[in-house]
């Protein structure tokens, strides 16, 4: 319910907070009655953004489940299934969070976390982490994807990505139109013109990378708090440590890119990368007061 509420919040204050930027600058001058009308600019917007955003995350475990082949543990079949139901309960306990669904998928070492609710969560480990890793360096990387569900990262994100989204959208749009009616000057035809949709689709491609480059900024970020959450899960932080350390010398699995951030591991490239380099999540449960 808490999260329910911050996300009505946050998309009432995001549209509040546009509307003041259009009135506080006298852009809704410009906007309408020959561009884009103001009202239907906001209610366009708010869909497009916040809208994309939540409907991602609500159907966030079915995707996860078909684009991953993700095989359900509802009844283990031998050992190694049970040991990791038992794995997640015992973390799911400590965190305080219902028992997520877990299940195991074909491919390359990774792990992640999905679902729109921490009581009804997933948990899916691959073959190739569970063949290359240690048992110890599996429960610490379970203990990481359960710190993301404890900390409500899979919302937190949804919202971070709406906002963006929400300003890219209305952005563009606003500046489309002044551009359009500064071409179209003395004009009498109404409605956006031809530089509108170009000025608006150039836009919404160079906004959209730089709305990544924030959304990818804070999933860096709280890598950082996973990695801790689960040090604390398991009381220690060496094993954490050592499985960054043996993900560090594998290529870790790919995953969709709605499901990336909550993996264990990732593409590294700089600004657009989820997870930061190894040696810095390393360092930091190394050093945790620095």
């Amino acid at each position: 319910m808490k999260r329910i509420f911050l996300f009505i919040l946050t998309n009432l204050a995001v549209m509040v907070v546009l509307g003041l930027i259009t009135s506080i600058f006298g852009l809704n001058r410009y906007i309408g009655p020959n561009g884009v009308a103001l009202g239907p600019l906001l209610g366009f917007s708010l869909v497009m953004g916040f809208g994309g955003a939540i409907i991602s995350l609500l159907i966030s475990k079915p995707v996860a489940k078909w684009s991953q082949g993700v095989k359900i543990i509802n009844e283990p079949q031998n050992a190694d299934e049970a040991w990791i139901v038992q794995t997640v309960r015992q973390f799911a306990d400590k965190a305080g969070i219902g028992m997520p669904e877990v299940g195991i998928y074909e491919g390359a070492p990774n792990a992640f976390a999905t679902g729109a609710f921490k009581n009804s969560a997933l948990v899916a480990v691959s073959t190739g982490l569970l063949q290359g890793m240690t048992r110890e360096e599996v429960e610490a990387v379970i203990g990481h994807e359960i710190a993301h569900i404890a900390n409500g990262d899979m919302v937190t994100m949804t919202l971070i990505q709406g906002v963006m989204n929400t300003f890219v959208v209305f952005a563009s749009r606003v500046i489309g139109s002044l551009i359009d009616g500064a071409l179209r000057k003395g004009s009498d035809s109404s409605g956006p013109g031809i530089g509108y949709m170009i000025t608006t689709l150039v836009l919404d491609i160079v906004f959209g990378f730089l709305a990544s480059i924030v959304v990818a900024w804070f999933s860096r970020h709280r890598e950082f708090r996973a990695d801790a959450g689960a040090a604390k899960l398991m009381g220690r932080s060496q094993p954490m440590i050592h499985a960054l350390q043996r993900l560090g010398g594998m290529t870790p699995g790919e995953l969709p890119k709605s499901m990336a951030a909550m993996g264990i591991g990732g593409n590294m490239g700089a600004l657009f990368s989820t997870h930061p380099p190894m040696e810095e999540r390393i360092a930091a449960l190394q050093n945790p007061q620095a």
